[in-house]
């Protein structure tokens, strides 16, 4: 185990390898202020890194020189880097100056600048690590070391592998009552218009709107905007009672929209009490609507706290407002349960989307990723 301390985080990176090699792991790093002007004034920001031999690597390590591809002698000719390598460089440093609580995991470098990335998205360490263990065997089993830029690639796939299994179904053809559920303040009415534009304009289906979210101010008042903009009919639900029966005098549409009031999640008894009021049968759907701007460890809590309710699909909300994109994973992967939309922006009926595999994997490690 060494400490380093350089001007920037690639200087400290080529001494690392430099002195313990490709398989050495990052043990932390941080900014440190060094300088001797008085009370500190003028100090410059430098680089701290501690560093160690991975005595176990946890790659495959060819070391016969008769077996040395012709890449890999390249590769130990000293070059001159090029722009893209600074670059890519600079993209690594970025990704290694996050400050992840390990729980002792540790890979060789390379990895580690990845496996820091998936946590950096706030993807949950557990996934996390099986994500990574899985392109840690291949790589094993196939004998062969890929770059850190390749490792991401990866990952994207093995991601993208393991979301096949998920559905990304929106509204079925054969649902005519459209709940729309989840806490205040993640977007459900904005989100309900949304969707209700697109099946009116562009698959021309006849639609109607219930609101039940009599208690958030001017929350009728929004619904209703949109309603006369799409040039629908609207009834405002008191009670479970007006919601059965405004339920029935829609009854001849091809779709109703229920708008519900936003609930506290942590209040299981609120909960409950609303799932009883939920009157669903099998033309019935339940969405349940979450932010992606809100804390990872909430949006759980909040699918757990609704999943007693037949939740068919989660509908996330507020891309626009995070540059972390891990509850995708951990909801889909972690509790089994699939996205039928995803929105950017408050534009109606614009800033929607279908999602699928490709796409939240790109989101996570790949070409929607820009940090």
């Amino acid at each position: 185990m060494k400490k380093y301390v350089a001007h920037s985080m690639p200087e400290a990176m080529k001494q690392i390898r430099k002195e313990l090699g490709k398989d050495a792991v990052i043990l932390h790093s941080r900014e440190v202020k060094r300088g001797s002007r008085i009370f500190g004034l003028g100090k410059k920001t430098k680089i701290e890194v501690v560093a160690a031999k991975d005595s176990d690597p946890l790659i495959y390590n060819q070391t016969r020189q008769e077996g040395l591809t012709a890449e890999k002698r390249q590769a130990k000719e000293p070059k001159q880097e090029s722009n893209s390598n600074v670059l890519e460089e600079l993209q690594q440093v970025k990704k290694l100056l996050f400050q992840s609580s390990l729980q002792g995991i540790q890979y060789p470098v390379d990895f580690q600048v990845v496996y820091n990335q998936l946590l950096e998205q706030e993807v949950e360490v557990e996934i996390a690590t099986s994500i990574m263990e899985a392109v840690i065997e291949r790589e094993k089993t196939a004998k062969i070391h890929h770059s850190s830029s390749e490792l991401a690639e990866e990952v994207n796939k093995e991601i993208e592998r393991r979301l096949q299994s998920t559905h990304f179904e929106g509204i079925s053809e054969q649902s005519q009552i459209i709940y729309f559920v989840g806490p205040t303040g993640v977007g459900k009415t904005t989100t309900l218009a949304k969707i209700a534009a697109t099946s009116k304009l562009q698959e021309h289906k006849s639609i109607a709107f219930i609101t039940t979210d009599t208690y958030r101010i001017a929350a009728v008042e929004q619904l209703k905007t949109y309603a006369q903009l799409l040039n629908v009919p609207l009834e405002v639900a008191y009670s479970n009672e007006e919601l059965q029966k405004a339920i029935m005098k829609f009854a001849a549409y091809d779709l109703i929209f229920v708008d519900t009031a936003g609930r506290n999640f942590r209040n299981d008894q609120d909960v409950i009490n609303f799932q009883e009021g939920l009157p669903t049968n099998e033309a019935s759907e339940v969405f349940l609507v979450l932010s992606l701007s809100a804390k990872p460890k909430d949006i759980l809590d909040v699918y757990d706290q609704f999943r007693s309710i037949a939740i068919k699909a989660v509908i996330a909300t507020k891309m626009d407002e995070t540059r972390q994109y891990g509850s995708l994973l951990n909801i889909t992967l972690g509790r089994k349960i699939g996205i039928a939309y995803i929105t950017n922006g408050q534009n109606v009926p614009d800033d929607i989307t279908r999602p699928d595999a490709k796409m939240i994997s790109n989101f996570i490690l790949g070409e929607h990723n820009e940090i």
